[in-house]
């Protein structure tokens, strides 16, 4: 056999292209037990959810100076923002929410007709291919 060098890793190509996934924005997932299931991550994790989620900030690597949160939330069992058939929903922070969905749909991605724009950013729901909704967030800094 011959010997073989593993391959190097390679740092990934940085590109110039708008649409990119900056870092995951939030976690979300129910719970049919949801106070009970807020004390156990407050008293085992820290994770102290008074009602409003947990909010967990951290900065870019490449720019510490620009700030970002991740949020984390325990929904009820019944609540209606991601199908009932799914337990969690993952958000992505993206740089640019249009450039994005404009790709998305010339792949054919399942894209949700809702949107929303709030002061602390905009938001548009997409489908994977098992069916699972998940949230995309462009925040108000990260204007194109």
């Amino acid at each position: 056999m011959q010997d073989r060098k593993p391959e190097e890793s390679k740092a990934p190509v940085k590109t110039e292209q708008r649409g990119r996934i900056l870092g995951i924005g939030g976690v979300f997932f129910k719970s049919a037990n949801r106070d009970q299931m807020r004390d156990w991550y407050s008293k085992h994790l820290g994770l102290a959810d008074k009602g409003q989620g947990v909010t967990l900030p951290w900065r870019e690597h490449d720019d510490p100076q620009t700030e970002h949160v991740t949020a984390w939330t325990i929904f009820s069992a019944s609540s209606d923002y991601f199908p009932a058939t799914q337990q969690f929903m993952v958000n992505y922070i993206v740089d640019d929410l249009d450039a994005l969905l404009d790709r998305l749909k010339q792949e054919g991605v399942k894209i949700d007709a809702k949107r929303m724009n709030e002061s602390y950013g905009r938001f548009a729901w997409i489908y994977d291919q098992d069916g699972n909704k998940i949230e995309l967030w462009q925040p108000p800094s990260a204007k194109p």
